[in-house]
């Protein structure tokens, strides 16, 4: 039988197309030419199984068995990362600190054991039950970051996996027997996979699913290792052995290729590690036009572990920390001392650069239990993103805006600090927060806290249209406007980039928009206050332009995106910017807007 398979795989071989290319998703640069070697697929989930009452302990003792031997196989992998390049460390351990932190009393584990109990399921079944409950809960909260959204909850469905492999005893994906320079192929990686992977062996990696936003990429691209997921029909195509020019850039594979494209990809492997050194050589230059004008690039800031990657992307200072980080995994709030410690290291990091801290940002997450001490629990409604989210429930729960604030300002000494309101929609929600803001301030005077004789700048996220058509009236309460573009494109066109569906809708060059973001922009012009873009826009190059042209001068982005952006603001001329926004601005077509954005070229005129 088996020179039966053997034969029938070699005449399938036979039958393959000399060369096949294969388009997917790009989420690690570079190109690699290798031959192939195919990895086995994952294990297939564990069927379901309910228990009798009789066997809830045991199915207790099985899912803290699994819980201490993942314990020790992250504990294992934390100790590896001493040999990966630091780029990789510095990516790898906020993860697994994170798995670490899974697999104590965590949400995750006590609602596994709670179904174990109450709903009579086996360990596996109710780990996996409760993640996907998780998972869930963390996608439907409301963020301008839905990449991270969908990263948080990655990394719940990774842990639940790794629970369910050690409880149904499944082997582990090894990588021990890739040969030197070859190309990984696989169905799917997790992020545990691509942790045991070696760059210095691992000449790139393929896969059939994935995308680009999931840790998954995230490590590869810190790995340096050239990537493409979601390649579609990738592992009925390839042999192991069979060549293959994969190309991180363009998110393409060559499987079997000819001389003509073996020689296109030497010379983009030449090209590729030019414009590595070209782009590094930018670190310490100034983000300034051609013409002179500045251009303030700034990092957004998950967590504190990726400080380092915003010192080695030549940030100049946090455009906007998210705070959440401090609520999440816990079953009580953090007091002011435990926000005092997390802003001080990170205010202290910057060094004198700006740091701009954004309160909590939550709403409709039923599942949060430090929120919910108490109190009576938040409810997602059935339209979790029109609820009570943001400064509406900050002013909601005052004593949590109280807090932060006493901490915030407690370190405004450390070093330039400003505070931004999330979701505003009208002036007297920042008239109300400055209240609570102010009170606070003189609270601590009174008890001695040293603070600068004027306070920090009290900013407001333009987010929604009616933030945006409001912005003239709030920009005579708040300090500074952060326009929030990608649930501003959200809610502007009632479309969840999430959701299959209509995802094809989300567009943030839609004219409605870029009208949303010209008139907050103009309003906090005419009173000449700091006005500046986070979200996918910020950190897309191809956008700079016509945002420069719109009047902005200050960008947030991701730490791994400053340096394109960078590149592209020093080769521009803010006039030829000015005419291409007029030329946009008249344009009632997102496909022409995008035919315009995309065909513009620096110094050109048009």
């Amino acid at each position: 039988m088996r020179a039966a398979a053997a034969e029938a795989k070699s005449a399938e071989r036979r039958k393959r197309p000399r060369e096949l290319t294969i388009k997917g998703i790009p989420v690690s640069p570079g190109v690699a030419i290798g031959a192939i070697w195919d990895s086995e697929g994952q294990p297939a989930a564990p069927p379901r199984r309910s228990i009798t009452a009789e066997a809830v302990e045991a199915e207790r003792v099985r899912l803290g068995a699994a819980v201490a031997t993942s314990r020790k196989q992250v504990s294992k992998l934390k100790a590896r990362l001493a040999v990966l390049p630091e780029e990789a460390q510095e990516e790898l351990e906020p993860l697994l600190d994170a798995y670490a932190l899974m697999l104590t009393d965590s949400r995750l584990i006590r609602g596994a054991r709670k179904r174990i109990e109450t709903e009579l399921l086996s360990a596996e079944t109710a780990v996996l039950d409760e993640a996907d409950a998780i998972a869930e809960l963390i996608l439907a909260a409301r963020d301008d970051d839905k990449a991270g959204l969908r990263r948080r909850a990655g990394e719940v469905r990774e842990i639940a996996r790794r629970l369910t492999r050690n409880l149904t005893e499944s082997g582990f994906r090894s990588f021990k027997d890739v040969p030197a320079g070859a190309i990984l192929v696989a169905e799917e990686m997790t992020p545990a996979d691509a942790a045991l992977l070696d760059p210095g062996r691992i000449a790139g990696v393929a896969t059939e699913e994935g995308g680009a936003d999931g840790h998954t990429a995230i490590l590869l691209r810190a790995l340096g290792i050239p990537s493409v997921l979601a390649l579609p029909g990738l592992t009925s195509a390839v042999g192991r052995g069979d060549t293959a020019v994969l190309d991180g850039a363009a998110g393409t594979i060559v499987l079997r290729p000819g001389e003509a494209a073996i020689a296109a990809g030497r010379d983009a492997i030449v090209a590729y590690a030019k414009e590595r050194t070209r782009l590094g050589k930018l670190r310490r230059l100034p983000a300034v036009t051609t013409d002179g004008e500045e251009m303030e690039l700034q990092a957004n800031l998950e967590i504190p572990a990726e400080l380092p990657l915003i010192a080695q992307a030549g940030a100049q200072g946090i455009g906007l920390l998210r705070t959440e980080f401090l609520f999440m995994n816990r079953r009580t709030l953090p007091d002011e001392d435990a926000h005092h410690i997390a802003y001080r290291q990170i205010v202290e990091a910057m060094d004198g650069a700006g740091t701009t801290i954004r309160v909590l940002d939550w709403g409709g997450e039923k599942d949060m239990e430090a929120l919910a001490e108490g109190e009576e629990p938040f409810h997602a409604g059935p339209n979790p993103a029109l609820g009570l989210r943001g400064i509406r429930m900050l002013l909601r729960r005052p004593e949590l805006l109280d807090v932060q604030f006493a901490a915030i300002l407690r370190c405004a000494h450390l070093g330039p600090i400003r505070v931004l309101l999330p979701m505003v929609t009208i002036p007297e929600e920042v008239r109300a927060a400055r209240e609570i803001y102010d009170r606070v301030a003189k609270r601590l005077r009174r008890r001695g806290d040293r603070l600068p004789d004027k306070l920090p700048a009290l900013g407001a996220m333009i987010e929604t249209p009616g933030a945006a058509l409001a912005a003239d009236a709030i920009a005579l309460e708040a300090d500074f406007f952060a326009i929030g573009t990608n649930d501003l494109a959200m809610y502007t066109l009632a479309v969840d980039r999430a959701e299959a569906d209509v995802a094809h809708l989300y567009d943030p060059l839609h004219p409605a928009v870029l009208r949303l973001i010209q008139f907050a922009t103009e309003a906090a012009l005419r009173l000449r206050m700091p006005v500046s873009v986070c979200g996918e826009m910020a950190g897309n190059a191809k956008f700079v332009p016509l945002l420069l042209g719109l009047g902005i001068r200050s960008l947030s982005m991701s730490a791994a995106s400053i340096p394109r952006v960078k590149q592209m603001v020093r080769t521009l001329n803010v006039d030829d910017c000015a005419r291409l926004a007029r030329r946009v601005m008249e344009q009632s077509d997102p496909k022409r807007i995008a035919e315009l954005v995309e065909a513009f070229v620096p110094g050109e005129r048009s």
